[in-house]
């Protein structure tokens, strides 16, 4: 080759490598562009959306495009430093089936929770704080792990493993992702003020709600069921629960379940001490729990959902705690944060003033009804019977003046009668003036109540009287005998009497509680007494009384049972 001939080609070869870096510089441009357009759109998308959990797979999905990872996975860091939600991306169903559990936090997923800085390594293995995978978990290779800051908390990280081809994770890679991350926590951020005040909009409604529901006159327990409606709406539980202390406050009864599959809970009991809806009776304080494990919420909800977290949150605040509310979510949801359990609260501390106001309103109805029969009682017993034991005396005084016995014996009949009648308003003077708890049936009631039973298989309607304190001075006990016997007593009478009239008495006087029932039938049998006169009889003499059954001179039958009402 000649001295002229190299000096032409020297140049040329130099214009070929410059043109080929050309060429590999404006390609690497070109890529550093595409990506860089590609991380904006994935900021635009990530912030398109206010849903909390919609956000969090939203970001997986855009990091593990952004850096051509085959997996990508966002851990949600909660109390104690444990990983308490986990999205993963990449997984098929069959994939995730085969998991035995998810991730706690440990390994190297605990060093960036210990230390949350950007971490990025070629294989996973080759760490030292390396823990390994969980049985049936995919192999994975090259790593890379980025910190989600919102303002100055670390709500997780978010974690990118295995990129496609067999490549490592770059310097380039990691800025991406630490861009995206950022934007991620301005995301999150949003998504959680827009749940506050969806939260803050619910709470509102559902307190007037409640409120008015209440002061219309609504059951207690159908407000009760509203309250746990509204809560599980409110924070988005899974299954809301109300349990109510019981008379010695040992106790908490589990009264309302909404939510999952709630008919399959039994009616439960948990003590107060020792159980975490105890906690928060005693204390007056909502708290929440990632692991529920063992606790009495376990075995309340058991079988009926897979428990994530957990919280109890008081029905009420101060000394004034009427009950609490116990919240579950499923496993792989978020746990319950401060932030709800305060909203919740307050809600709570609401539906309680609520429940207390419905109840003096209750309370100042029972006591006006209770002076409108005392005033009834009071008028009954100064103004007509007065003036009836007045028409008696006049008539008796008449009767003496009478000559013919036709006349005199009307007279003397008529004075019967209003004898008869000023007992029984004396009888219902009485059943006014007797103070008794609104669900609880009085004695006279429930008399009431068997005698008219037996109209229909005896054909007629009995004659009932009543006299005396039935309501106040008759102990349970005793007063539930006396309805066995009345019971037994109407049983024989319609069986074997084969009466057209008969009578019941029930009085109360001188230390004693008498039931008479008398018919007019074919009278006791011949041959003996039955099993259940006998019946009656021992329990007359087990409280210490007396029972009798004859037959009348006149046709029928006569039952006296009389005992002590101490």
């Amino acid at each position: 080759m000649s001295i002229g001939e190299s000096r032409s080609v020297f140049p040329h070869m130099r214009l070929d490598e410059l043109l080929s870096e050309l060429q590999t510089r404006l390609e690497a441009v070109l890529a550093t562009r595409d990506r860089v357009h590609a991380l904006l759109d994935a900021v635009v998308s990530v912030g398109s959306d206010l849903d909390l959990e919609t956000v969090l797979r939203r970001i997986v999905e855009t990091a593990t495009t952004l850096v051509d990872a085959s997996y990508g996975a966002l851990g949600v860091v909660g109390m104690e430093n444990t990983l308490v939600q986990f999205v993963p991306v990449g997984l098929s169903e069959e994939e995730i089936a085969q998991i035995e559990h998810w991730p706690h936090g440990l390994g190297l997923l605990g060093l960036l929770i210990k230390e949350p800085q950007s971490l990025r390594m070629a294989r996973i293995s080759d760490h030292p704080e390396s823990y390994g995978f969980p049985p049936g978990h995919p192999p994975m290779g090259s790593f890379l792990g980025v910190p989600i800051r919102v303002r100055d908390e670390v709500f997780g990280n978010l974690y990118l493993t295995e990129k496609r081809g067999g490549a490592e994770f770059d310097e380039e890679d990691e800025a991406i992702v630490i861009a995206l991350a950022t934007a991620a926590g301005v995301a999150i951020e949003n998504a959680r003020l827009y749940e506050q005040t969806r939260r803050r909009e619910t709470w509102l409604a559902a307190s007037s709600e409640v409120t008015t529901s209440l002061l219309s006159g609504a059951d207690p327990q159908e407000v009760l069921t509203l309250v746990a409606q509204r809560a599980r709406q409110m924070i988005d539980a899974d299954i809301v629960a109300i349990l109510l202390p019981d008379e010695a406050k040992e106790n908490l009864d589990l009264v309302v379940v909404d939510g999952g599959d709630a008919g399959r809970l039994a009616r439960s009991r948990v003590p107060v001490a020792g159980s975490l809806a105890g906690r928060a009776f005693v204390n007056g304080d909502p708290f929440a729990i990632s692991d529920p494990a063992g606790t009495d919420v376990a075995t309340i909800f058991e079988g009926v959902v897979p428990i994530g977290s957990a919280g109890a949150v008081p029905l009420g605040a101060g000394t004034a705690v009427r009950g609490v509310l116990s919240l579950v979510r499923r496993v792989g949801r978020m746990p319950f944060g401060q932030a709800e359990l305060r909203l919740l609260h307050a809600f709570a501390g609401q539906a309680a003033i609520a429940l207390e106001l419905a109840e003096a309103r209750q309370d100042a109805e029972r006591l006006g009804l209770l002076e409108d029969r005392d005033r009834i009682a009071k008028d009954l017993h100064d103004v007509i019977i007065q003036r009836l034991f007045a028409v008696a005396m006049t008539l008796m005084s008449t009767v003496r003046l009478v000559e013919r016995p036709e006349a005199s014996g009307r007279l003397q009949g008529a004075i019967d009668e209003l004898d008869e009648t000023i007992r029984q308003i004396r009888s219902t003077i009485f059943a006014l003036q007797t103070p008794r708890q609104a669900d609880v049936p009085s004695l006279r009631a429930r008399v009431v109540t068997l005698v008219e039973g037996a109209r229909d298989r005896l054909g007629f309607m009995p004659a009932l009287r009543m006299e005396g304190h039935l309501d106040s001075e008759v102990p349970e006990p005793v007063a539930e005998h006396l309805l066995a016997v009345l019971r037994e007593a109407l049983s024989n009478l319609v069986r074997h009497a084969e009466a057209t009239r008969a009578e019941v008495s029930a009085q109360v006087a001188g230390g004693h509680i008498t039931l008479a029932v008398t018919d007019n039938g074919v009278g006791l049998p011949s041959g003996g007494r039955r099993s259940g006169l006998r019946n009656l009889e021992e329990r007359a003499a087990q409280l210490g009384g007396s029972f009798t059954a004859e037959s009348l001179p006149e046709g029928g039958t006569r039952l006296l049972w009389s005992v002590p009402l101490g």
